[in-house]
């Protein structure tokens, strides 16, 4: 990492400020779209979001700069945590206040209690009459407030169950109200903390003065959507991308509050007839939002493919093998990349008992990270008697990840059905490709339709242990057969981030009307102890 702004910055043709709603760090397409911009000459500024885990507020890339701006949320409040509601009348305003109040209770009987066993050790161990019918008002007192005090505790809990559950018609009531009556600029009373985002990026994003706003997924859509006429009416002829990573239709809600989603889609609604050019990950998607946005023109496919390593990258890659301890005739599986529920990864743990010999391999344990999934998984093969066969392992380098995983025998992504599963070749499928692993996938529509039409990798039906298992036999079986798909001309080049980089570019070109430069030049001075942003990338 390259701290602070370089003195001795080459010219560059025009300026690109790139928006996204995160630290930067483990966000591969977005480091890897600044540098290579920056490496095609343009002068890039990626602005992100300081997290508690920010080690820096500015740094480079290469030769683009990063800035991370501070994101007061006093907006993200929801109206329910300091407002009382007639659902419940008896409930606390807040959750808080019911804690208090409980524990507030809790200490008073307490101290009740201190003040009768200090009296009764003063009077040697006995407890006079007139002294414990003078405690006796207290102590009732103190018990009838507390079952007063447990049963409005017991209220909100309720209630906040209530406002939790989307189907409560009190709580669908006002999400059909506000959408009905204010269309797509409902989301302004759904979720107001989107609001928060655009009051800390405004000022830093009108004082860079840029030529292009490429916008990282939904949140960051309204933010250079107004980004974009402000400019206009300052007479700058600012042009937008929207680099659409997910379809916000198909993400799933957040449990404790059922207006956040319809909030997002709104939001996503309003905005996405700004961008001058929409950008996105896969052909699925490009054609589903040019169906739900009506946008004019279909959005340019940027696959997340992988990144050549660096010129300079002469360190040794760890090896996969050593690391977990086996030898090149032990069948070996690996997964790359976060493990949560949805990614499926514990079929790969419960299968092992039907796959003897078979070891796994997670390149999962971020240092840095919440590793309570990976953790879980360890515990289930020790309850299976199968925990000498797993293996933890921690990230790797950007640069590392495709040699590292060509350690293996074969690469699993066991996703389960969710709406944005089914729309993208997401990074570990090309990764895997680029080390010339066959690839176990469950049946999500893009990487199965992929995986069978390159003939590179055995698909199965998502969930379904017996079918996974007859999935990576197939593999281990002949994986010269599924290799074999990897020469055909052309394939891995088109899979590879420097090509998705020339498209970029000759989409910003395009867009300001400026002269072919070829693409992106050689990146300059890259060593491999600058590439570290890209280790822990959510794969």
């Amino acid at each position: 990492m390259q701290a602070g702004p370089k003195s001795d910055a080459r010219p560059t043709r025009r300026r690109v400020v790139m928006l996204v709603d995160n630290g930067v760090h483990g966000d591969s397409r977005v480091q890897k779209a600044a540098r290579s911009a920056a490496d095609a000459g343009w002068e890039v500024v990626l602005l992100g979001i300081r997290n508690a885990r920010s080690e820096a507020d500015s740094w480079r890339i290469g030769d683009a700069e990063v800035r991370l701006l501070r994101v007061p949320k006093p907006l993200h409040r929801l109206p329910r945590e300091y407002r009382r509601s007639l659902r419940r009348p008896l409930a606390y305003a807040s959750t808080t206040a019911a804690a208090y109040r409980v524990q507030e209770i809790k200490a008073w009987k307490a101290d009740l209690y201190e003040r009768r066993v200090r009296v009764q050790a003063l009077d040697g161990g006995l407890l006079s009459p007139v002294r414990r019918a003078a405690q006796l008002p207290s102590r009732a007192a103190a018990t009838a407030l507390a079952r007063w005090v447990r049963f409005r505790s017991g209220e909100t809990r309720r209630l906040r169950k209530l406002q939790a559950d989307p189907e409560a018609p009190l709580t669908r009531l006002p999400v059909r109200f506000w959408q009905g009556l204010l269309g797509n600029r409902a989301w302004r009373r759904l979720d107001p903390g989107l609001w928060d985002f655009e009051l800390a990026f405004r000022t830093a994003l009108d004082e860079l003065k840029p030529d292009i706003i490429h916008a990282n997924d939904f949140r960051m859509l309204g933010i250079g959507a107004r980004a974009k006429l402000r400019a206009r009416a300052a007479g700058r002829d600012t042009k937008l991308v929207w680099d659409a990573h997910e379809f916000v239709g198909g993400i799933t809600g957040r449990a404790d509050n059922p207006r956040w989603l319809p909030a997002q889609i709104a939001y996503t609604a309003e905005y996405a007839a700004y961008p001058d050019a929409v950008v996105t990950v896969s052909d699925t998607l490009a054609d589903l939002l040019q169906e739900t946005h009506a946008l004019p023109e279909r959005p340019v496919v940027v696959l997340n493919a992988p990144m050549a390593p660096p010129a300079e990258a002469d360190g040794d890659v760890p090896d996969l093998r050593a690391l977990c301890g086996v030898d090149d005739g032990t069948p070996l599986l690996v997964y790359s990349g976060a493990v949560n529920p949805s990614r499926g990864c514990q079929i790969m743990v419960e299968a092992l008992p039907e796959l003897p010999d078979v070891h796994v391999a997670f390149v999962t344990i971020n240092p840095n990270g919440d590793n309570q999934f990976s953790e879980a998984l360890r515990e289930r093969a020790v309850e299976l008697g199968v925990a000498d066969r797993v293996h933890l392992l921690p990230y790797v380098l950007h640069w590392q990840v495709v040699p590292f995983l060509s350690g293996a025998d074969a690469g699993v992504i066991p996703i389960h059905h969710k709406p944005n599963h089914e729309l993208a070749l997401i990074t570990k499928f090309l990764e895997y490709a680029h080390a010339r692993l066959p690839i176990v996938v469950s049946d999500v529509k893009t990487m199965a339709q992929t995986a069978r039409a390159t003939g590179q990798g055995e698909v199965f039906t998502a969930e379904d242990l017996t079918d996974y298992a007859r999935a990576v036999r197939a593999v281990l079986a002949d994986p010269k057969r599924y290799r074999a798909a990897y020469d055909e001309p052309g394939l891995l080049e088109a899979w590879t981030w420097e090509a998705q980089a020339r498209i970029l570019d000759e989409l910003y070109n395009s867009l300001l009307g400026t002269p072919q430069t070829g693409g992106a030049r050689p990146p300059s001075g890259r060593r491999p102890e600058v590439e570290r942003e890209f280790a822990g990338t959510s794969r």
